[in-house]
């Protein structure tokens, strides 16, 4: 099995090395700087967002899911060498009624060389061409917001994390590194319920779980690794990744819950295809502390592959479909060795998803639906969404997060008494 990933990655990474120079493009960390006016300009938006349970959820207890009154803060700083930028957050949040703050964005960016560019700082990373289906892309995300309604930008949380991006002729290269290991901000129980395989059935831990972190050392950081390029319009990537599953999903000898360490390897390709735009990409991720797959307390070693392709179905709507595998590896030993193997995930899990968007009014209006469909699972996910631009500072948006399916334990469907319907004003400024 690991000798047919390696035989996938080698293919989608020699695709990309040996291609014939063309022209040069970095997809996921163009310099945003260069743009930017000298002096302070202070933008953001204020944003009050409200969201309930379609149902009764006995784990929970309570209806509200969503209850934010948000206040956003941008600017930005440069001169001839250096550029800063700050983004960051203030809120109230209604449902643990508390007040909360995040930087999403706190950096300083250079160049020492005229084909090095640095970027240090707390800050939001993202690469990989998968639409919400994350293969390489191991940067931290908050699940809790999206399943929320948030706007799909808090999808990504941030790391402070020092980045650096090398161009040449023959290939350009994108490392970062985060000190102390992110994880992402997953469900606890405290607004969602969620499947525990421990205690057999849906749960929502009082007090909300808390997982065992890796201790804050130079061996336990992150360390991300991106070569690229593009020819002939055919964008060719190249992935690796040290640290740690962004999931608590590994239990200590005391069963409490952790983070295994991780290594990935990955490839990617995107190119125009007919009238639309293809994309396939491959990871493997090898858990370091269960290589042979006999430890179920501890994840398996995977090989996860994507296919997608997007098209303007007529004028104005655009169809995005996608095949998504994980193949757990060593799936008989984890068997063999689980105390619950009804609870233990199919070996090949299959997740079809397709996004329909549709502009109106020149653009003004946007209809979307998103779903995904799991055929091994039997289980399915639908984010049905519409958003409205009144003018350039008012704009109000809804939507819905519903789940379903078959076995309480399943990826989707363990969140069935959390589908929620939200609806979000904005006052930008």
């Amino acid at each position: 099995m690991r000798i047919v990933a390696a035989l996938l990655l080698s293919f989608a990474i020699a695709a990309g090395v040996s291609a014939q120079d063309d022209d040069w493009s970095d997809e996921g960390w163009e310099d945003e700087w260069g743009e930017e006016p000298s002096g302070l300009q202070w933008t953001g938006f204020l944003e009050g967002a409200f969201g309930r349970r379609l149902q009764s959820d006995p784990q929970v207890g309570r209806s509200r899911t969503l209850g934010d009154l948000r206040l956003r803060l941008e600017t930005a700083w440069s001169n001839d060498r250096l550029n800063a930028g700050f983004k960051g957050d203030v809120w109230y949040d209604a449902v643990p009624e508390e007040f909360d703050a995040e930087v999403r964005d706190l950096t300083v960016a250079f160049s020492p060389t005229g084909n090095l560019d640095m970027n240090l700082g707390r800050q939001v990373l993202t690469w990989g061409t998968g639409d919400l289906l994350f293969l390489n892309d191991l940067f931290p995300k908050d699940w809790v917001s999206f399943f929320a309604g948030r706007d799909t930008e808090y999808l990504k949380a941030p790391s402070n994390t020092v980045r650096s991006t090398w161009y040449t002729e023959r290939l350009n290269v994108d490392f970062a590194w985060t000190p102390v290991f992110e994880p992402d901000n997953f469900l606890t129980g405290e607004r969602f319920s969620f499947f525990s395989p421990l205690a057999g059935s849906i749960v929502a831990p009082r007090p909300p779980l808390h997982a065992v972190e890796p201790d804050k050392s130079f061996s336990n950081g992150e360390f991300a690794l991106r070569l690229f390029r593009t020819v002939n319009g055919n964008e060719y990537a190249a992935y690796g990744y040290h640290g740690f599953f962004k999931q608590p999903t590994a239990l200590t000898a005391n069963f409490q819950s952790t983070f295994a360490p991780l290594s990935a390897l990955g490839a990617s390709l995107r190119r125009p295809l007919l009238s639309g735009l293809f994309n396939t990409e491959v990871s493997y991720y090898a858990s370091r502390d269960d290589r042979g797959g006999t430890d179920p307390a501890v994840p398996n070693d995977q090989l996860r592959f994507l296919l997608g392709y997007e098209w303007e179905a007529v004028t104005h709507l655009t169809v995005a479909l996608q095949y998504y595998l994980e193949w757990t590896l060593d799936h008989d030993q984890l068997l063999a060795n689980s105390p619950a193997p009804g609870f233990e995930p199919d070996e090949y899990r299959h997740v079809v998803t397709n996004r329909l968007t549709w502009r109106l009014q020149q653009d003004k209006l946007s209809l979307s639906l998103f779903t995904f469909y799991s055929p091994s699972d039997d289980d399915f996910y639908l984010r049905p969404s519409i958003a409205y631009r009144y003018s350039d500072q008012w704009s109000v948006s809804g939507g819905a997060n519903l789940f379903g399916g078959d076995a309480p334990h399943t990826f989707f469907n363990q969140f069935s008494d959390n589908g929620n319907a939200y609806v979000r004003i904005r006052y930008s400024y």
